[in-house]
Order: C-alpha cells, then sequence, then structure tokens
C-alpha cells in the first residue's frame, strides 16, 4: 500500500518503503497524537526510534527482536519523552539528543544523554546517515535530522520546529519565534529542495515544495 503518513493513536502504523531505510510511523497518546518514528536499515538490519513518546507498549513490538541502536529525542518537551526510560531500560539503546537539551532530557526522565550532538554531527542507522540539523527556537536544544537519500530524494524529520502550514509553537515569544522561522529558512528552506519530504513531531506530513510559498505569510503573522 502507498505510504501516505496519515496515522492516529491507536491506529495501525504507516510504513514507507526506501531503498536502503524503512520508515515505520504511529502516534501515541489521544490528547497530544505524538508521531514516533522506527528507521530500520534494510542493509545491516539496525534501528533507531525518533522520539519514545510515549506508550512504551506500542513502540517495543515495533521494535521487535531486532532491537534498537539508539534513541533519537528531537528536544526537551516532556511530551516527546515519555516512554524514554522504558525503552532504553527493554532495548539497552544509546540515547541522543540536542546539546543544549540534554541535560533538560536527563533531569525530567532519568536517562542519561550518551550522545548529545550539534550541527553537522550524524547518527548511523546501519548503512544510512542521519544529519543532526540544530533548529533553536520551539526549545533551545531543538533538532533535524536528514536522511538524503541516494536513491531518490531527502527525507527530514523536524520534531516540532516545522509543520504543514507554520513553524511550531513559540508560547508568545517574539524573540524565540524570530530565530526559529530565520532557522528553518536558512537551514532547512535555503538548503533542501522542494521534493523534501518532511516528517513532523505532530499529525501529518509535508513537503518542502508544498509549504514553501508560504514562509513570507507565516513571518507575517509571527507565528
Amino acid at each position: 500500500m502507498t505510504y501516505t503518513g496519515a496515522v492516529s493513536p491507536g491506529g495501525p502504523a504507516d510504513v514507507r518503503e526506501l531503498a536502503h531505510l524503512t520508515i515505520t510511523k504511529v502516534a501515541v497518546d489521544e490528547k497530544m497524537s505524538n508521531n514516533c518514528y522506527l528507521l530500520h536499515c534494510r542493509d545491516t538490519g539496525e534501528q533507531v526510534l525518533i522520539d519514545a513518546a510515549d506508550a512504551s507498549a506500542t513502540l517495543l513490538p515495533l521494535i521487535g527482536d531486532a532491537g534498537l541502536t539508539s534513541v533519537i529525542t528531537t528536544h526537551q518537551h516532556w511530551d516527546h519523552h515519555r516512554a524514554l526510560a522504558d525503552v532504553v531500560a527493554a532495548t539497552g539503546a544509546s540515547v541522543v539528543a540536542g546539546v543544549p537539551d540534554a541535560a533538560a532530557i536527563t533531569e525530567q526522565t532519568g536517562v542519561p544523554v550518551t550522545h548529545p550532538l550539534g550541527a553537522g554531527d550524524t547518527v548511523s542507522v546501519g548503512s544510512c546517515t542521519l544529519e543532526v540539523i540544530p533548529i533553536a527556537g520551539h526549545t533551545p536544544g531543538s533538532i533535524a535530522l536528514l536522511y538524503d537519500d541516494p536513491d531518490g530524494h531527502p527525507h527530514l524529520w523536524t520534531g516540532d520546529s516545522l509543520f504543514p502550514g507554520g513553524v511550531g509553537n513559540t508560547f508568545g515569544d517574539a524573540a524565540a519565534f524570530a530565530q526559529l522561522i530565520d532557522e528553518v529558512e536558512t537551514k532547512i528552506f535555503g538548503r533542501l529542495p522542494d521534493d523534501t519530504w518532511f516528517y513532523p513531531g505532530h499529525g501529518n506530513d509535508s513537503t518542502l515544495g508544498a509549504e514553501r510559498a508560504s514562509l513570507g505569510e507565516w513571518r507575517a503573522r509571527g507565528w
């Protein structure tokens, strides 16, 4: 079946098969409807989870016997790491987060961030590589993850920094919004092509091409 990225809490996962990487998207928590993404290297079988947001009873069966190399937490907000302790305890996975958010994640979860990363650092998923792109504004240490598929178009996991229809919430902080929209525009739209498919922390996916014309509108409205 064709991947759409439309998932809902309690519903089935949606699976996308790339040449070297399988992407499994599942939503958890009826109230927050967080997205979690399991990345599986088709060459080596290694796996990485982006955001152990909640519901370890849902995530651990998806991970299965293949195990987990690491869990990447896109940012420090509580709704993105509620299952982190359970998943790490069950799998022994290392924990990856952006440097400025790492201490807060450990304080909130009790789980040490074993790999605090910044601009240009990478995370391996078997033979596949994710590039860390810091996108500050939603939180100081929010990160996006870029997989530049050698056999297709780029894929980008944006956490809560970019959604279809706008950037992430900056809670009325004008300076934080200015930082976020600037970084999204320069580090994402200024660098990546229109066919880049992005996967946000909540809700449906989109492409940069579908959103690019709205950047000026987002900046003008201030959210």
